[in-house]
């Protein structure tokens, strides 16, 4: 239990609820849920510029990431096809891999094809069932993709003022401004609460709210004077009590709550806002393909680890059919900007090619 690991090693409650909260990031899990600790770990193992268990922005926003990524294989001789969809993977007589088909009809052939697609979008969708073994279909339904996560994008028109540092006179970022902005998490058991709420079909009342303001180190992602806010926030469950659907009135009455409560910290706060994007768990399963809107696409908890992730017997990133590999968050070791996933699967492929 994370919870038991924290009390180890801390006393002050804040501190504790604020670490606690990268144990539960994007997963339907409270600080005193069996395994939590593990996905703590998960979020401090890795490093940036040789800063252990740091994170960092993207200048230009994260989709600069992937364009990063595509300069890089493109310098290489790839062939990038853009907004270009996949229908399905093809398979030939002899059972391998030779490529996809593209919803235009277009067919794109090769000796091996890597899906950074999700598991369940991977095998469920693009493949058809006949030609995947029943058990590995069953273990692939199964997989656990609660997600409790309702992503906010907001943009306002100056920078928040919190009542525990209060901006300065000539506006301009000051240190906190440029780091995740922990609220509602003066102690565990409001997490805890928070999650049990959401079990039983409700949004969180007093929801855990990850507050980031990266205009304050990339000014170009805004006007000037204004800035973007990114609020990661949970708990909300994908369906709500009693089947009630996500619609506006359910979004916009939750984003509500979300702001009444960064108000408390920051007065005229919600005065600054211009405009917000909600994104609930269905939202993000359907413009992300991330399944059942778990940024993971697959909870991180220890059944779904290492040798058993996506399912048993295919953790080495193959799959049931020669030469269709999955390098995504879906395969070993999950979720997270590292990109460990898709190194390991392209030795893995390309060791299997070289036997070709």
């Amino acid at each position: 239990l994370l919870g038991q690991i924290l009390d180890q090693w801390f006393e002050s409650e804040p501190l504790k609820a604020t670490l606690a909260t990268d144990a539960v990031i994007g997963a339907m899990a409270s600080p005193h849920t069996p395994g939590s600790g593990y996905v703590l770990l998960h979020h401090v193992m890795g490093e940036l510029e040789g800063q252990r268990g740091a994170w960092g922005y993207v200048a230009g926003g994260m989709g600069a990431l992937s364009q990063a990524i595509a300069r890089a294989a493109a310098a290489w001789g790839a062939h990038i096809f853009a907004e270009k969809a996949v229908c399905h993977v093809l398979v030939g007589r002899d059972g391998r891999a030779q490529g996809v088909t593209l919803q235009d009809g277009t067919e794109v052939r090769s000796k091996l094809v890597l899906s950074n697609a999700s598991p369940q979008i991977t095998f469920l969708e693009l493949i058809s069932q006949e030609q995947l073994p029943k058990d590995f279909v069953q273990q692939i339904q199964q997989v656990d993709t609660r997600s409790p996560v309702t992503k906010i994008n907001v943009a306002v028109d100056r920078l928040p003022s919190f009542l525990a540092a209060p901006n300065a006179c000539d506006g301009q970022p000051l240190p906190h401004h440029q780091c995740s902005i922990h609220l509602n998490c003066e102690g565990t058991h409001l997490l805890h609460q928070a999650f049990t709420e959401a079990t039983h079909g409700h949004p969180s009342s007093r929801p855990m709210i990850e507050l980031c303001i990266p205009s304050a180190l990339d000014p170009g992602l805004a006007p000037r004077g204004c800035h973007v806010v990114s609020l990661f926030t949970q708990y909300t469950p994908s369906v709500l009590a009693g089947g009630r659907p996500w619609d506006e009135q359910a979004r916009n009455a939750y984003a509500d709550t979300v702001f009444d409560c960064i108000e408390a910290y920051a007065p005229g706060f919600k005065a600054s806002v211009i405009g917000r994007d909600i994104l609930t768990p269905p939202d993000l399963e359907r413009i992300f393909g991330l399944p059942g809107g778990n940024i993971f696409h697959g909870g991180m908890s220890l059944d779904q680890l290492y040798f058993a992730r996506p399912v048993p017997s295919y953790s080495g990133y193959r799959s049931p059919i020669p030469g269709l590999y999955l390098c995504g968050s879906g395969a070993h070791p999950g979720g997270g900007v590292m990109g460990a996933a898709g190194r390991n699967a392209a030795r893995v492929a390309l060791q299997d090619f070289r036997r070709l």
